[in-house]
């Protein structure tokens, strides 16, 4: 059986929808930033920066950048914090006909040359000077840097350098972002979207959750993801409405930020809200206005997802998706049944078809577990320059294949039962352990290793290495833990080491991760007072 289309379009967002209709994201900003050039797009701290500004200010950068040979079709790469220079570099990339490549400020720089490689980016905008990288990428030509640097240029510098924007003709379909997410290897790959993608995306968002004009938008924790980029900035641009950045995973300065820049809209993953729902004097703060947003990122359990409704954010949404679909698929409406906006994902967003096949492609009727595979105008073209794993990602009908096993019921609701096999999603951080295993087993002193994830109350998962250590070896958990951080992002370190004499494992050999993950569980709930 296949679903389609449940939520109804109302007649402001048809409308929103025929304007951008055939558009590239350079001409949906111009045409916003024409209609009111004073309205307040980004805001950080005290700064402010209008449509207008933005638009302006993009321009002069496309501009200069044009003047340094950058054109159409090259991949500008992105490895900024939160801030308007990222929005900037951005919307200048789209005028360019440029590609652009939001990268995570915290890969460390092996994780960094290889994606930069892979990429083939021409230029990079970072927040330092990215030493010892430009050697090995032949591509790359110029380094465009926060602060001043040996062999690079300065964004202050190359803004003030700005001229006229070429005037570049963007066919929509062509691609506007190349996203890098892991498949079940760990393996980075590019996931391609169109500028017809990412804005048929942010119109669904912008329809599902009732996004305004007046609205102001706060928790978008990074602009390099899916949710930050498309949701998050671009569905604010096609709302009119305005975001709040930040940079940060306080929830005391979270909660200073709601209150005073009297935020509606509230978008996070369950380890945001469950730390501001920690945060002493949450009941005093003045946040009356916060009405909706979306929770994303992460598994969240029904009863979170009541406590964020009863204490902070009274019609927050589920939403459920993933890089390649642009990203959500489905969001809970404020029309739906109680009892399904805390227990399902929602319906499919317009345009979205779902359907749930059985291991050999066969689609499942209603109330049937399979897989979840999608087809929709979020969903993305395919890998960069991997032919035989977009192929792979695809039915023959052109459904992309999630991973994810659910079902839909008999009222066309969407429940996501698990997600994909093996993944850890630590605090809404992707964590693939073939990659951690793979920088482990280079240590001299482990034989064999599992890294398995760990329900966690805060993070909802936590990372467990679960080692085999060779015989006769001296190693310690925090030795463990120093070897990984040499090479691996934080946030990929495990947060727990356990030493082994064996891992379980199946009659083929391989370790039998959920017994050990259930084993770890038990272990640390036994723990606790």
């Amino acid at each position: 059986m296949m679903y389609t289309d449940s939520i109804s379009a109302t007649s402001n967002a048809s409308a929103l929808r025929q304007r951008v209709q055939g558009r590239s994201v350079a001409d949906a900003l111009a045409l916003f930033a024409a209609d009111d050039p004073e309205r307040p797009l980004v805001l950080l701290g005290h700064q402010r920066l209008s449509l207008g500004e933005v638009d302006a200010q993009a321009g002069a950068l496309a501009g200069a950048m044009s003047g340094l040979g950058i054109g159409a079709g090259e991949r500008i790469a992105l490895v900024l914090p939160n801030g308007p220079e990222f929005v900037l570099a951005l919307f200048a990339a789209a005028k360019l006909g440029a590609t652009v490549v939001p990268l995570n400020p915290r890969y460390t720089p092996t994780e960094l040359q290889s994606l930069l490689r892979h990429s083939e980016a021409a230029v990079v905008f970072a927040g330092g000077p990215l030493e010892g990288l430009r050697g090995a990428l032949p591509e790359l030509r110029h380094v465009v840097t926060l602060s001043n640097g040996a062999g690079t240029i300065s964004f202050a510098e190359l803004l003030s350098q700005g001229g006229q924007a070429p005037r570049v003709e963007v066919d929509p379909q062509e691609p506007f972002a190349i996203l890098y997410t892991s498949g079940m290897s760990g393996q980075p790959k590019g996931v391609v979207l169109s500028h017809t993608n990412v804005l048929a995306s942010a119109l669904g968002t912008v329809d599902a959750i009732g996004l305004r004009g007046d609205d102001v938008v706060f928790g978008v924790g990074a602009l390099f993801n899916s949710f930050g980029l498309v949701p998050g900035l671009l569905g604010t641009l096609l709302a009119g409405a305005s975001l709040v950045l930040h940079d940060g995973e306080e929830p005391a300065r979270a909660l200073d930020i709601l209150e005073r820049e009297k935020v509606t809209v509230h978008h996070g993953i369950p380890t945001s809200f469950i730390l501001e729902l920690r945060e002493p004097g949450l009941r005093e703060r003045k946040l009356g206005q916060l009405r909706t947003g979306i929770v994303a990122g992460a598994p969240i359990s029904e009863e979170l997802v009541v406590r964020i409704q009863q204490t902070l954010v009274p019609g927050i949404r589920v939403g459920y998706g993933l890089t390649e679909t642009g990203p959500l698929i489905a969001v809970t409406s404020p029309d739906d049944p109680p009892h399904q906006q805390i227990s399902t994902v929602g319906r499919p967003l317009p345009g979205n078809e779902v359907r749930v096949l059985d291991p050999e492609g066969a689609v499942l009727p209603e109330e049937s577990v399979g897989e979840i595979v999608v087809r929709g105008p979020g969903v993305m073209s395919g890998y960069f320059r991997e032919p035989g794993e977009t192929a792979l990602a695809f039915t023959e009908d052109g459904f992309f294949r999630t991973g994810d096993l659910g079902m839909v019921d008999d009222e066309g609701f969407l429940h996501v039962l698990a997600r994909r096999k093996e993944i850890i999603i630590r605090g809404g951080y992707n964590i693939y352990p073939r990659e951690v295993e793979d920088r482990l087993h280079v240590h001299p002193a482990v034989l064999d290793v599992a890294v398995v994830g760990v329900p966690n109350e805060v993070l909802g998962e936590v990372a467990c290495a679960c080692i085999v250590p060779v015989e006769g070896a001296v190693v310690t958990g925090p030795e463990i833990l120093d070897f990984c951080r040499e090479t691996l992002a934080d946030y990929k370190v495990p947060d727990l080491v356990r030493f082994l004499d064996a891992l379980p494992t199946t009659g083929s050999g391989k370790a039998r991760r959920i017994e050990l993950a259930r084993m770890i569980s038990a272990e640390e709930s036994s723990r606790r007072p």
